[in-house]
């Protein structure tokens, strides 16, 4: 490709190419070794508030107390390259997991809050995990239960001498709190454990650790099938973090709200390592998302930045208390997980004074974030298109053998650069079929690339709808959807049809107090769009399945649709 400017793109693009800027270097420290020199340059800034637990931290009071958390670990045996589970909502004993780990080369594992039994057990199997570090209970989860249904064993066991038979490498668990269990540490009993020879012996790792070393598994949903283990390493999420910083304009002076879950890149990369690349202020509302307690917490801590999926702004923009609240602080933050819809953003902009958010877009697998608008891209950008390629990412759109695609031709989003994993943990095959031999990662995503390197999103490949030889892409049915009166949301999918092959679905969510009529909806659709584009099938919800990170399941509306519309016909 002809590289003459900073994106190496010529514009206006002919092909579906475009290469991020590459002025910025990358950073080729350890987590451990970054955070060290930004604690050392303004150790008494604020480094992270936790609204709910009560907890203000300066950095080196931060700093202070990762290395205790470091430390307790280096003295039950943890050791780099060992597997450290975290099984628990947003709190401050999660954070400094996240940094302890890092600065002893453990490599943290995230495991979903609302995982059940089989699943904790499946993830901490698949990675070999030697400790687990616990939440007591989260809203209907009683984690020390579900450990012990999981190991009766651990209630007749001894703390750091497990031998459980569904949990075979587990060695350790420790319980958050102050409380003891049966055959459990206390995470306050571990914090207290350091001693001088532990503080020489954390020196000793850190001298050997490495910004290519695995840091981090991320388990990836699975809409069939288990999970797969995406492996990061220090490289790849402190960059990630880093240049998303660096798209926001982020300063040390900017204050962070952050409700999104931290087992997700979304909070653990996008929020804390977002902040700790320009030493700026994380905020975290509460334990998980509440729109009231986070609009009450940007206004109190005066947060200049806020991220968030749509649904959750549409949540606070629709809370019956919005109007009351001090958001004029705001300027940024990130809106990832779905497209947000235009009448969405412009609200963001007004009413929540943000003008300058970003859009991204990438998978776990990039860790997270491939694709980004810029503070001052075009409203019509940020609400159509996903961005350009993030800094040092080369993005492109390409055809099912393989050939980049002309500009405005539908194909897979292929990514290549500084934030791929490195694999899926122990399991070669997987990880040959998402990455091909020169290092581009196949995102199963389908796109749309403009003349200027913005992509849109269109669907999934395995979500396009091919109805009697038509290729039918959702997303544009959905973006005509959001401009008819009354409807908040809607989803399109295809169900299986004898004649066709597939027809078309729509799962519509009203706005409040809404009454919606689907023959109007189809009258009004059948004047903007192809006939065959025109739902058969219209369905009115109030809620979608979704992932916590607020990306929509559609495999699962396709389970539920085809059974309602197979008691119809039987009944």
């Amino acid at each position: 490709m002809q590289a003459n400017n900073i994106h190496g793109n010529s514009l206006p693009l002919t092909q579906s190419y475009f290469q991020g800027a590459t002025d910025v270097p990358l950073i080729d420290k350890t987590i451990g070794q970054y955070l060290d020199a930004i604690v050392d340059n303004n150790p008494e800034h604020p480094a992270i508030v936790v609204n709910h637990q009560n907890i203000r931290l300066t950095y080196k009071e931060y700093q202070h107390r990762i290395n205790q958390l470091a430390m307790g670990l280096l003295s039950l045996g943890v050791k780099p390259g060992d597997r450290v589970g975290i099984w628990s909502p947003n709190n401050i004993e999660w954070c400094l997991t996240q940094f302890a780990t890092a600065k002893i080369g453990a490599i943290m594992v995230c495991i979903n809050p609302a995982y059940r039994p089989s699943e904790l057990k499946y993830a901490l199997n698949s990675v070999e995990c030697s400790t687990l570090i616990t939440a007591s209970e989260f809203k209907a989860s009683n984690y020390i239960s579900m450990l012990n249904e999981l190991a009766p064993e651990l209630k007749n066991s001894y703390a750091g001498e497990l031998n459980l038979n569904a949990l075979p490498h587990l060695k350790n668990i420790i319980r958050i709190g102050d409380k003891p269990a049966p055959g459990m540490f206390s995470f306050d009993d571990i914090m207290q454990r350091a001693t001088d020879a532990h503080k020489l012996e954390l020196d000793a790792i850190a001298a050997t650790l490495n910004c290519e070393q695995d840091i981090n598994i991320q388990f990836t949903s699975g809409t069939t099938g288990n999970p797969k283990g995406a492996t990061l390493s220090h490289k790849n999420i402190l960059n990630n973090g880093f240049l998303m910083a660096e798209a926001m304009k982020l300063t040390y002076q900017d204050k962070l709200c952050i409700p999104v879950p931290l087992y997700h890149c979304f909070g653990m990369v996008l929020g804390n390592l977002v902040c700790i690349s320009k030493g700026a202020t994380a905020v975290f509302p509460s334990d998980s998302f509440d729109p009231k307690t986070t609009l009450e917490v940007v206004e109190k801590e005066h947060c200049t930045a806020l991220h968030g999926v749509p649904t959750m702004f549409i949540a606070e923009l629709e809370h019956k208390e919005f109007a009351q609240y001090d958001l004029s602080s705001l300027r940024t933050g990130i809106m990832a997980g779905s497209t947000c819809p235009e009448q969405v953003m412009r609200k963001v902009h007004s009413l929540m004074h943000m003008t300058e958010v970003v859009i991204g877009y990438g998978q776990t697998e990039c860790s997270p974030i491939n694709n980004v608008t810029e503070t001052d891209s075009p409203i019509e950008k940020q609400v159509s298109t996903v961005g350009r390629a993030l800094a040092h990412t080369e993005v492109k759109i390409i055809d099912e053998l393989g050939d980049i695609q002309q500009i405005g031709i539908p194909g897979e989003v292929c990514s290549r650069g500084a934030g791929i994993m490195r694999c899926y943990w122990n399991d070669k095959e997987k990880t040959d079929a998402t990455i091909d031999k020169d290092g581009w990662l196949h995102s199963g995503d389908l796109g749309v690339m403009d003349e200027e390197g913005f992509v849109s999103i269109v669907g999934r490949i395995k979500d396009m709808i091919i109805r009697g030889g038509e290729n039918i892409y959702p997303r544009e049915i959905e973006e005509v959807l959001y401009t008819y009166p009354g409807i908040q949301d809607a989803a399109i999918f295809g169900i299986s049809d004898e004649k066709y092959g597939e027809e078309v679905c729509a799962w519509i969510q009203p706005q409040d107090d809404a009454v919606l009529d689907e023959q109007a909806i189809r009258t009004f659709l059948k004047d903007k769009l192809a006939y065959f584009k025109v739902p058969k099938h219209i369905h009115f919800v109030d809620e979608y399945p979704m992932t916590v990170t607020g990306k929509l399941q559609k495999f699962k509306m396709r389970e539920q649709m085809q059974e309602l519309l197979s008691e119809k016909t039987f009944s």
